[in-house]
């Protein structure tokens, strides 16, 4: 099932708190190390590390 989107709001510290519940459903847990990069504007994606790291290497495509 997927969520409906969160609407968040950026405090004045520049932070933002997903909902654990996204969090959940992206298949992450406390303590994953992420990247985060802009993808144009007001778009910002968020990727386990660990996955970006493994991409670049190739690892897992045949």
């Amino acid at each position: 099932m997927i969520r409906e989107p969160a609407e968040l709001d950026v405090d004045e510290a520049g932070c933002v708190e997903l909902p654990l519940g996204i969090i959940a459903e992206a298949g992450l847990s406390p303590g994953t190390k992420l990247l985060v990069l802009s993808d144009g504007d007001g778009r910002i994606v968020l990727r386990r590390a660990e996955d970006a790291i493994n991409d670049l290497l190739g690892e897992g495509t045949l």
